[in-house]
């Protein structure tokens, strides 16, 4: 009995101190990700012989769209003759982005840096360039202040070591030749020697782990080895679950991934290297958008350039560069040093908050009047709009918790605007809190038909529908809506303009598919998106699995084209859709837009981490 006792008291301390410890290494953890988590965004760049061609890096062979002879042929071509690191740096810089990651080495097995490790292709070695290009752009980088995040393929599909050259050719089996697989892990290990030691990065950024298991990579014996160099290497998620943060490729996330640190890396096309025939770029305004919706679901943008093989960078990237550091330097206390914003429920769009929870950044996708947060505990002591001190933003708190600001006075940025909200203590946001509840015969009698129409539209969103029995007719012809003598006429002639999506109707989208209110027909097969003011760019959508019919504007049957982004033939994840709507078009008090889908809705919220592979 003593001895027991004795044993349950020694357990009681060990699991006591392994809790010490555990609670020691998630403090130290948080401590080491903080310029991370704060940084919001980073610059990839992936440079490579690929970009002498122009094709796709590594993939190119491997799926046998070149044999690998002619693909490193490329090494012949690539000059690196305009190379000017110190430019590229000023751009990133300019852009706004706090940390950089470089391709050192992609799958394709040629490294940027002189490596020394046994049999390694380099392009100081093997390309027409003769030196090294990784350093100065890595010296330039530090000179600057930004962290050095270093990308590195774990696979090596030239070198002779490795077991894979092509999808339909295996050099050896690893497990018959032991020998022969450990001697490449030992060169894999000697360039993560050579990396930590001549450029101390501040991030390892992993790819191509899939190919292999944790125990064969022997991937706790590797991130042992960075530590030994830099206690506080921060690594992704790509090294077989010993990595500090998530990476979502090319997908926006439509729910935020569950690990409180992650970065989704991003083209600005649909390449990652140099591709000069691939013109399908986002515009500057598509991109700021997709960095505030990052940023209000606490993650990182990691926004990928790829320079030609000369070193310059192409124009169009440039451009999106720059507009970002236009945004970026106006905004600055709305990106850096936030963290996720309130809930959809709470508030139609994008938000953020800040460190301190006193201040929330709202991020407007479009000019217009008003908007509404919901189940707000404390009434805010200031509002304004960022970088532009004329602003003026008037607010209206009620017993119900609602907060109304009226934007009738602000000159909005052509991207996203940006207004902060103050308040003396954080404040709560209310999960259950009391839902406005307008009768319909009090919204008839608003005399500002936009909020009327608003009101309208948020009851649906939350499964209210306020015409239901109310005299409404599926076309809007011989309504038999009660009205009084105060019956604002605008309204009712917006109603029955838009009397399809009001007819039968229920809930819209859930939260992270669509930066407002929507609803849904009765047959679940068309979706209405209420669309607020003037929108700067194209409607995004994310995460419908739908294949798309047919878009219009309700009310008065215009076709509307749409284009599909980041549509990867790999991957299960539906693209982001964009929907152009004509200014001529937008309705005065609010445009509703119809988006037929080819069955009923079918919607995408699976939580994402890494990518597996790309096959």
């Amino acid at each position: 009995m003593k001895n027991s006792l004795i044993k349950a008291v020694f357990l009681g301390l060990m699991l006591s101190a392994h809790s010490i410890d555990a609670q020691v290494q998630a403090v130290d953890n948080s401590k080491k990700m903080e310029w991370f988590n704060n940084a919001k965004l980073g610059i990839f760049i992936h440079w490579g012989i690929y970009s002498v061609n122009g094709i796709s890096e590594s993939w190119s062979f491997f799926n046998n769209y070149i044999n690998h002879e002619n693909y490193m042929k490329q090494l012949n071509g690539f000059s690196a003759s305009k190379y000017q690191p110190e430019q590229w740096v000023n751009l990133i810089k300019e852009s706004g982005a706090k940390y950089a990651v470089i391709t050192t080495k992609h799958h394709d097995g040629v490294s940027l840096w002189n490596s020394r490790a046994e049999k390694a292709t380099s392009i100081p070695q093997n390309a027409l360039a003769k030196k090294d290009v990784l350093t100065p752009f890595v010296s330039a980088l530090k000179k600057s202040g930004l962290k050095t995040g270093l990308y590195f393929s774990l696979p090596d599909w030239t070198h002779p070591y490795y077991d894979i050259n092509t999808r339909t050719k295996k050099r050896y089996e690893f497990k018959s030749d032991p020998a022969r697989w450990q001697n490449f892990i030992s060169y894999y290990q000697d360039q993560l020697n050579e990396l930590s030691r001549q450029y101390s990065p501040d991030l390892l950024w992993f790819d191509g782990d899939w190919e292999h298991t944790s125990e064969e990579w022997k991937a706790s014996q590797t991130l042992d080895l960075l530590k030994k160099y830099n206690s506080n290497i921060i690594i992704n998620s790509r090294l077989n679950n010993h990595g500090d943060y998530d990476t979502p490729e090319q997908g926006i996330p439509v729910v935020p991934p569950q690990n409180p640190y992650w970065e989704l890396c991003y083209t600005m096309n649909d390449s990652w290297g140099y591709q000069p025939f691939d013109k399908n770029y986002k515009t500057p305004n598509m991109i700021v958008r997709t960095l505030a919706d990052v940023i209000s679901m606490g993650g990182n943008l990691l926004l990928d350039i790829g320079p030609r093989s000369d070193g310059t960078i192409p124009e169009e990237q440039i451009e999106i560069l720059k507009n970002l550091g236009r945004w970026t330097s106006k905004n600055q206390h709305a990106i850096y040093e936030t963290t996720r914003g309130i809930p959809f429920d709470n508030y139609k769009g994008k938000s953020s908050l800040s460190i301190s929870k006193k201040s929330l950044f709202l991020y407007l996708e479009e000019a217009k009047n008003f908007t509404k947060i919901y189940g707000v505990t404390t009434k805010p002591i200031s509002a304004k709009i960022l970088g532009d001190p004329s602003a003026v933003i008037t607010m209206a708190y009620n017993a119900e918790k609602t907060l109304t600001l009226n934007f009738s006075n602000v000159k909005f940025d052509k991207d996203v605007t940006v207004a902060e909200i103050t308040f003396e203590t954080p404040p709560a946001f209310l999960k259950d809190f009391k839902k406005e509840d307008h009768p319909l015969s009090e919204i008839l009698e608003n005399k500002n038909t936009r909020e009327a129409a608003y009101d309208i539209a948020n009851a649906l969103n939350y499964d209210q529908n306020l015409l239901t029995q109310k005299g409404l007719t599926h076309d809007g012809l011989d309504m038999k809506i009660k009205k009084t003598p105060k019956t604002n006429p605008e309204t009712t002639e917006w109603i029955s303009k838009h009397a399809e999506t009001l007819f039968e109707t229920g809930k819209g989208l859930p939260a992270g598919h669509y930066s407002g209110m929507s609803a849904l027909s009765k047959d679940k097969q068309t979706l209405y998106l209420f669309v607020e003011g003037v929108p700067t760019g194209p409607i995004a959508l994310k995460g419908i699995k739908n294949e798309i019919a047919r878009i219009r504007v309700v009310g008065e049957g215009t076709m509307l084209p749409h284009t599909i982004y980041n549509k990867l033939y790999w991957s299960d994840r539906p693209g982001i859709i964009y929907i152009d709507v004509p200014k001529e078009k937008l309705d005065k008090q609010m445009t509703v837009i119809a988006v037929l889908l080819n069955k009923p809705m079918e919607l995408y919220r699976e939580n994402v981490g890494a990518i597996e592979n790309n096959l």
